[in-house]
């Protein structure tokens, strides 16, 4: 089975949150035994969204291939002035182009979801994946994590993620992974 990390930040450093957090997941999904791929945004080339182009951007191509074959999604965002950041939405509005598939957009698709913010307000990027997942036609998991981003590595060793959030992530990899075997 396969599984996408959908990183829909546009930091591109290893050691940044998203980083950190792409690589647990991947690192957890990886020994379930499933093919994983992290799909960051920021090296996706993903151009504005625009229909009225006569070719489909070859990144588009890449994009929704990968999103289509995988099984299981995880989208990743941080929480920029109440929402994910624009240009996830610009890239997950480019599914369009499947309007017109058997199973268009992510039908019957599962996704986690992950949101983290330096405050309280981290459900916000949360509801909103959310609205959009449903509006593609996947199925949000109704666990997720909201993140508040002070707590989210281990106070002792910072390159460590904190055993509260390590513990969230491995239940939302567990539902994810188990809701989707079950459908199968």
């Amino acid at each position: 089975m396969k599984a996408i990390i959908f990183n829909g930040s546009l930091e591109r450093r290893p050691e940044s949150t998203s980083g950190r957090i792409s690589r647990y997941f991947a690192e957890r999904l990886d020994k379930s035994g499933f093919q994983t791929e992290i799909f960051t945004l920021a090296d996706s080339g993903i151009p504005l969204f625009d229909l009225s182009l006569t070719k489909k951007p070859l990144a588009v191509e890449r994009m929704t291939q990968l999103f289509l074959e995988a099984d299981i999604h995880f989208w990743l965002a941080p929480l920029y002035h109440g929402s994910i950041p624009g240009v996830m939405k610009n890239c997950l509005d480019w599914l369009e182009v499947t309007a017109n598939h058997e199973q268009p957009y992510l039908t019957d698709k599962t996704v986690g979801l992950v949101c983290w913010a330096d405050g309280l307000q981290a459900m916000q990027g949360i509801n909103t994946m959310d609205a959009i997942a449903k509006s593609l036609r996947a199925w949000p998991i109704s666990f997720s994590v909201p993140i508040i981003r002070s707590a989210l590595f281990d106070k002792e060793d910072p390159t460590k993620i904190s055993d509260l959030y390590s513990d969230k992530f491995d239940t939302l990899i567990n539902i994810a992974t188990t809701k989707r075997i079950e459908k199968l």
